[in-house]
């Protein structure tokens, strides 16, 4: 199991500059559950002096009590933590004024759980922010795990902080690259992995407890004990009131449907009055709305974008009565599927840039029109180039990938855009015969080239 910080570098040389350049600064921090803000504060505060706090979802007496038995320890400071601090306006007076003249953090993490329980402490550190706080050595963090409260609340124009922040940082999922320092799976499984969790640190952190990915899945998604059981329904309970709608919005979306009047009607409200819904699952990254890489926005269709939340609506809540009876037994065809689905999308997010080609071209993306489709499709506008590619989660003859390669190009005929130049593409889990392929001009590659290319 990793035990190391891993690659979290750009973020700890911000923290870095932002400390070096000296006077007050405040920092948002934010990113979903498990992304590993907590872990990044930690090493950024090594061997610095301050106060460090990880907020309880609590009251605002325990959290006052809590923050306050920090601040006096750090300040070394009896009369303090004897004393009976009863809002939030009074401890951050008394610290401000107690402060040394020396650069000192006061690191706030899981803010979001006090701003849930107290809401004026927003307009109370603004207030001393503009009349004290801005005028010291002060270097305050806070950082937050519920997206949607921190967004309105906190990064919005709304926002009492407004305008107060000197950064704001979106701590975001970490690249397949660093799998290996997670996993000592196989890269095949490595990617299974990768199209399941994604990038989250303690997911990966969880999954290095395994060396295969069908142990990994079976035990700790498809057992009601497992790791995986309960984490999207309890992220999305934290983040939501609407709980059932929200839900089953999702839940439509893994079933196949796509667009806002399918989801709707499968959801059972209006078609008017889902937008909005759609609009906050795409705010907190859950939710994404792809349009054709040509054509007209008003083609475009809703998906799963999270990983996590994808496998899960598509296999655990799916089969949930049969795994609550212990039935459950995954089905290598339906997996392989599914794996078929993610992979187009893990070539674009994660793959693209390894092919030789792939500078060449400033847009990728998907194509479709009325019952025709390219899983990639990537331009350059101004030389006029076009590379189709096609993506299967297969092991591949030379006479599959030849039939898959033909029907590419006769799929290519329906796309309207004047090219100068055609290539086409196949990428695959494996491709038997691939020089073969590549000496007819084709862009072939499979697992194989990926994994000499990716550590």
């Amino acid at each position: 199991m990793i035990s190391t910080f891993v690659d979290r570098e750009p973020e700890l040389e911000l923290f870095e500059r932002e400390w070096a350049g000296g006077g007050a600064r405040l920092i948002v921090l934010y990113g979903r559950r498990r992304i590993g803000k907590t872990r990044l504060l930690l090493e950024f505060i090594r061997g610095r002096e301050g106060v460090f706090y990880i907020a309880a979802d609590s009251t605002p007496k325990q959290q006052i009590e809590e923050l306050k038995e920090k601040m006096a320890e750090y300040l070394r400071d009896p009369l303090l933590a004897q004393l009976e601090i009863t809002d939030w306006n009074q401890l951050f007076e008394y610290f401000v004024k107690n402060i040394p003249e020396k650069r000192t953090y006061l690191v706030i993490d899981e803010f979001s759980y006090m701003i849930r329980s107290d809401k004026t402490i927003l307009s109370t550190l603004q207030r001393l922010w503009d009349l004290k706080f801005s005028n010291t050595n002060i270097f305050i963090v806070l950082s937050g795990s519920l997206l949607g409260l921190m967004s309105e609340k906190v990064l919005s124009q709304s926002s009492p902080l407004y305008g107060r922040r000197s950064r704001d940082i979106l701590l975001d999922k970490l690249p397949f690259s660093f799998t290996a320092d997670f996993s000592g799976m196989n890269f095949e499984d490595r990617v299974k992995l990768y199209m399941t969790i994604g990038g989250v640190p303690e997911y990966l952190l969880k999954a290095s407890e395994y060396e295969t990915f069908t142990d990994f899945i079976e035990l700790e998604f498809f057992r009601k004990d497992g790791y995986f059981y309960r984490e999207p329904y309890f992220i999305i309970s934290q983040e939501f009131k609407e709980l059932k709608t929200y839900f089953s919005i999702l839940n439509a979306i893994a079933y196949g449907s796509t667009r806002p009047g399918e989801i709707a009607n499968s959801v059972g409200i209006d078609a008017k009055k889902i937008y909005p819904y759609l609009d906050n699952l795409i705010r907190l990254g859950f939710v994404e709305r792809t349009v054709p890489i040509m054509g007209s926005g008003k083609a475009g269709i809703y998906t799963i974008k999270d990983h996590l939340f994808d496998f899960w609506f598509n296999f655990v809540h799916r089969h949930r009565e049969r795994i609550e009876r212990g039935s459950f037994i995954l089905r290598n065809d339906e997996l392989s599927g599914y794996l078929g689905k993610r992979f187009e999308i893990f070539v674009k997010d994660d793959l693209f840039k390894y092919i030789p080609v792939s500078k060449r071209f400033d847009h990728v993306g998907r194509w479709w029109h009325r019952d025709k489709e390219i899983d990639l499709v990537a331009l350059n506008e101004r030389s006029r180039e076009i590379l189709f590619i096609e993506c299967k989660w297969k092991d591949m003859s030379p006479w599959d990938a030849k039939r898959e390669l033909g029907k590419l190009e006769e799929k290519s005929e329906h796309v309207l855009w004047d090219s100068n130049r055609k290539d086409f593409g196949l990428i695959a889990k494996s491709i038997d015969k691939k020089e073969d392929l590549r000496g007819s001009g084709y862009r072939v590659m499979d697992l194989s080239d990926f994994r000499s290319q990716i550590r």
